[in-house]
This record gives structure tokens, C-alpha cells and sequence, in this order.
């Protein structure tokens, strides 16, 4: 997968078309909410699997029962399609 940044336009058009995710600066981001503690830890863990197989990894923050997910490429300076490709992975986890 090509790792070339995307320009704002084509990030904010595709972003749009994904519900609850949002383009901020230089990357796409999504918060997640959960019943409890433990269930966000098990998508955590799926999403974390995920991320090691398309060699991708993005940045998640975890209080509780809520998970931010923030992807961007950080060698090419911002939002890439492997962003996309991840989030879309993503989604079937959540």
C-alpha cells in the first residue's frame, strides 16, 4: 500500500463518508465506547493485531470504557490510504 500523503481535500471528501470519523490536522481520528472496561480492551487487543499485520500502527488512547484510535502516517506526514485501509479494518472490530 502506497504511503504517500493524501492531500486535505481528498482526506476531508473520504473521511465524510465514514461515520464518526473526523480529519484533524494531519490525521484522521475516531472515539469508541463500550459497555465496560474489558470490552474495550478486547478491541483494543483486535485492533492491535490488525494494525501488526498490515505493519501499521496507529496511536490509541484508552480511559476505561472509551478509546480514541488517531491514525496518520508518520513517514510520509500525514493521512495515507493505509490510514484508510486500517480504519476500515477497524470498523469490524468495533
Amino acid at each position: 500500500m502506497a504511503r504517500e500523503k493524501l492531500d486535505t481535500m481528498t482526506v476531508v471528501t473520504r473521511v465524510a463518508e465514514m461515520p464518526g470519523w473526523a480529519a484533524e490536522g494531519n490525521t484522521i481520528q475516531k472515539t469508541f465506547k463500550f459497555a465496560d472496561h474489558i470490552t474495550a480492551m478486547g478491541f483494543v487487543n483486535r485492533v492491535a493485531i490488525c494494525a501488526e499485520v498490515l505493519d501499521h500502527h496507529p496511536d490509541m488512547r484508552i480511559v476505561y470504557s472509551t478509546v480514541n484510535i488517531v491514525l496518520s502516517t508518520h513517514d510520509a506526514g500525514g493521512v495515507t490510504e493505509k490510514d484508510f485501509e486500517l480504519a476500515k479494518k477497524i470498523e469490524q472490530y468495533s
